[in-house]
């Protein structure tokens, strides 16, 4: 069987966004030759939508990471041990457009993976996240941050859009200890904070940013992002793109879509060749504290503290 000769059903059936399942099947088709390499060997997670009966769109829609027992043999796959619920988790592995295409029939929109390939963690990854009501333009900005921050290391990364609100600037990198990348990762977000606190905050609980843009550093460990090229589940079905540096004032993520045509394999050509982390980077992220721990203490700090005035 290839993907050539797989019967896809009801593509005329509402999706979601004001999109059919015709739109997701296409334009999966079109990127995937560009889209499996950035997929392959990684453990993945989808956000799928199942059909509604009637010409209604698709259910609520949920995160798959086990495999369904109907999975086709072809569909390669690794068991992974999940920590949080004590158990072994069998991933699908995206190597090829059959299993592709097979996802695009089962409705599967959203397409997140790992930053490791095997044991070695392949990128730093910064997520920048605006505050609720704000536009794209103090996203940009912020991302100029980031990449002054880079510059100022010897670093370099290529800019996607989330394909929601905000971006993702990926570094690769040579081969590094995982807790040193994670590190490093916090004090590139932390310099670049620096350089204009007026917009840009790392504070991870929200009520402490005070209406600026979140630059998200814990893209590290077992994290996941969506991947280059991945549809969103947003009205229209906006895709995760890549973007040039030098266009990103010009460009809205609104603006790529699963209608979108394009040339080439921009993920590929504007990414940098692996890099290696300046040790200071790396020393002054282990002076700063792992975000999520310190919210969690924080949060359970003001609890208390609520608890005590009443």
């Amino acid at each position: 069987m290839n993907s050539e000769a797989m019967k896809f059903s009801s593509l005329d059936q509402p999706l979601f966004g004001g999109t059919i399942k015709g739109d997701l099947v296409e334009y999966l088709d079109f990127v995937a030759d560009r889209f499996v390499p950035v997929l392959a060997g990684r453990p993945l997670s989808v956000w799928r939508i199942l059909p509604r009966k009637g010409s209604q769109g698709g259910q609520d829609p949920f995160m798959q990471k086990n495999v369904p027992k109907y999975t086709p043999d072809y569909v390669k796959t690794v068991e992974v041990w999940a920590e949080a619920s004590h158990r072994k988790i069998k991933y699908a592995l995206c190597d090829d457009k059959q299993t592709l295409m097979w996802f695009a029939n089962q409705r599967a929109v959203e397409y997140h993976v790992p930053l490791f390939l095997g044991d070695h963690q392949t990128h730093m990854v910064l997520d920048i996240d605006p505050p609720e009501g704000s536009g794209f333009d103090v996203v940009v900005e912020s991302a100029f941050l980031i990449r002054e921050a880079l510059a100022q290391a010897g670093l370099d990364g290529a800019i996607k859009t989330s394909g929601a609100k905000g971006v993702h600037i990926f570094v690769p990198l040579e081969q590094h200890d995982p807790d040193d990348v994670a590190a490093a990762t916090r004090a590139v977000a932390a310099r670049a904070e620096k350089l204009n606190p007026e917009i840009a905050t790392t504070a991870y609980i929200r009520a402490d940013r005070e209406g600026k843009v979140f630059l998200d550093s814990t893209r590290a460990w077992g994290a996941t992002v969506v991947a280059a090229y991945s549809p969103r589940l947003r009205e229209g079905l906006p895709i995760s793109f890549p973007v040039p540096w030098d266009s990103l004032r010009d460009v809205t993520p609104a603006d790529f879509t699963v209608r979108t045509r394009f040339d080439g394999d921009p993920w590929t050509s504007l990414m940098p060749a692996p890099q290696r982390l300046p040790d200071d980077l790396i020393a002054q992220g282990h002076t700063i504290p792992v975000a999520r721990v310190v919210a969690m203490h924080e949060g359970k700090r003001r609890k208390n503290q609520r608890e005590r005035e009443k």
